[in-house]
């Protein structure tokens, strides 16, 4: 019997639907040179609505689901993989055979690294999208679940693309920041040469999650494009202070969380109900730059470069109010590094799967908090 991964084939595929559920962001690597993989072709699938507007409610309340339900969101999860990866080798005129794996980060339901009462009782992190019908639908090897052994070894499953990070954006002559501005904001931290200590990283609270969602239930648009609506109006002080009194923002690394506790019910118990609309937009907006800049100060504070990736990259407002929260340190995308902002992560879980297929670890535990390196996934073959 052979290897249920191909080593010998240098191609590879990431999937990533993340937090705001935008779509599938899928890449195909070339790991002929480990070190260096280079991304050949990228596209983002959008989700069908229907299929996007339940992703997006799961995500917003803790409506209990049916073994049916859960079933059947599984299976339409993975048939909307299947069609990325198509759509994407197709584009590249790539032929299935000559990719050894996807690898498949899933969409989350659920990620609490501590347990559902939070005292580290029953700690778990759920992701949908069968990785059995993805490889029998595209004919190629698939490594997915990444997060549950990481969690099973006591860490936060996340985040899990520090180490990638440090591959390709570390610099040994000055203390650097990756900013991932997705649904979630995370920061990796990469220390000079001189500086001396470990990579680390976490995440450090909302970010275009809640906005999205609140812009899009105020103007029906799915995100503040050019960040307009919020540019139109006023930060509310005394509303990012209730905000900023969630305790997360207090929790030393690791820490990691998600769309189940940052969403509009958790927003809408801390307005005052008289607030407006642009104003609360405003003020989430300014919570992602308080908490992002607040986080680098008490963890790095030397830092002299902020290297940005994902969705927020593409608001002027919230990087030009970054980039004057961060004072004399440097903003800049990951495109200045040749790196596609919109799909460095998912580059990332094409580097897991790679990993993983050479069994290599793929965690950090100075990130995760996880008791030691782990080899993370679980293989199916084609």
């Amino acid at each position: 019997m052979s290897f249920p991964v191909p080593t010998e084939r240098n191609l590879y595929v990431g999937l990533m639907s993340g937090t705001s559920a935008d779509g599938v962001d899928a890449a195909l690597v070339d790991f002929t040179a480990p070190a260096q993989p280079r991304l050949l072709a990228a596209r983002t699938s959008p989700w069908p609505h229907d299929l996007r507007e339940r992703l997006v409610a799961l995500g917003q309340d803790d409506k209990a689901l049916t073994l049916d339900e859960i079933g059947e969101l599984d299976v339409r999860i993975a048939s909307g993989f299947a069609a990325a990866v198509g759509a994407l080798l197709s584009g590249a005129g790539v032929d299935a055979p000559r990719v050894a794996a996807i690898g498949s980060h899933g969409q989350t339901l659920r990620h609490r690294p501590l347990g559902r009462a939070g005292d580290g009782t029953h700690p778990f992190t759920l992701q949908l999208g069968d990785p059995s019908l993805l490889a029998e639908r595209t004919g190629i090897a698939v490594v997915a679940d990444f997060r549950r052994r990481d969690v099973a070894a006591g860490g936060h499953g996340a985040p899990l693309l520090p180490a990638l990070h440090a591959a390709l954006l570390a610099d040994p002559h000055e203390d650097r920041a990756v900013l991932n501005l997705g649904g979630i904001a995370n920061l990796t931290l990469l220390p000079s040469s001189a500086g001396g200590g470990p990579v680390r990283g976490f995440d450090t609270g909302p970010a275009n999650a809640l906005m999205d969602a609140w812009c899009q239930r105020h103007t029906g648009q799915r995100f503040d494009r050019g960040g307009a609506f919020a540019a139109g109006g006023e930060v509310d002080a005394a509303l990012l202070q209730r905000l900023l009194d969630e305790p997360f923002f207090a929790t030393p690394p690791p820490r990691s969380t998600g769309r189940d506790q940052f969403n509009l019910r958790w927003l809408e118990a801390r307005l005052a109900g008289d607030e407006s609309p642009a104003d609360v937009q405003a003020t989430l907006l300014e919570l992602t730059v308080h908490t992002v800049a607040d986080a680098l100060q008490a963890v790095q504070p030397a830092t002299t470069r902020v290297i940005a990736c994902g969705g927020g990259v593409h608001n002027p407002v919230l990087m030009r109010t970054l980039a004057s929260a961060l004072g004399g340190c440097r903003l800049e995308s990951t495109a200045a590094h040749g790196l596609d902002p919109d799909f460095v992560e998912a580059m990332g879980f094409a580097w897991l799967a790679w990993r993983t297929a050479h069994g290599l670890a793929g965690n950090l535990p100075a990130v995760t908090g996880a008791a030691g390196p782990r080899v993370l996934g679980g293989i199916y073959p084609a």
